[in-house]
């Protein structure tokens, strides 16, 4: 395979609109980032949290430097991440400001612990995590946040949130696997192929 080098200087210019088309394929993990101590608290729901290591254990995050969250993730340098089950829909869309709710009014409705770091940690998400901020890199709009994991609290349900073409989709390994197995093709029939 020959692979042709492309010229630096000449930039394609890919519209917004054509850029958030494409993200809407990707489908994503639905996570509320969780930020500030005390009753100045903010959250907002993301589908950008990833693992960067896991020695040591360290995961990253997206953030708009707009959002209220990104001010005081960077005074506390720390922040949450609570991986969301598929029965948590409302605290998603709380979340992503739906209602218009804002700061710790969105905290309203469900149950909260304080991790060691301070930050709210949501009871009944898949999983809570307790991050460190290690560095904080700045990219036109957005901070990338990389936090090293300093506790983790998983719980024993498996039924995951996703967002996928603008729209939550539960995703369940055990139901999914079944109806997976309800519609494809049998094993014996692709040998005779």
């Amino acid at each position: 395979m020959n692979v042709v080098p492309r010229d630096l200087m000449t930039e394609t210019a890919v519209s917004s609109a054509d850029f958030r088309g494409a993200m809407r394929h990707l489908t994503g993990g639905v996570s509320i980032i969780t930020a500030g101590r005390g009753k100045d608290i903010t959250g907002m729901t993301v589908t950008s949290v990833t693992s960067l290591s896991v020695d040591p254990p360290t995961l990253l995050v997206s953030i708009n430097r707009d959002a209220s969250s990104f001010p005081l993730i960077r005074r506390h340098g720390a922040f949450g991440v609570n991986i969301l089950a598929a029965d948590q829909l409302d605290i998603a869309e709380r979340f992503a400001g739906k209602g218009g709710l804002k700061g710790a009014e969105r905290f309203a409705g469900s149950q909260w612990v304080t991790a060691v770091s301070g930050v709210p940690l949501l009871v009944g998400a898949l999983s809570a995590v307790d991050c460190e901020v290690e560095e904080i890199v700045e990219r036109h709009s957005h901070g990338i946040v990389i936090g090293r994991v300093r506790n983790i609290e998983n719980s024993a349900r498996t039924a995951a949130l996703a967002y996928w073409h603008g729209q939550y989709v539960a995703v369940d390994q055990d139901e999914d696997a079944a109806r997976l197995a309800e519609v494809s093709v049998p094993a014996r029939s692709l040998r005779g192929v």
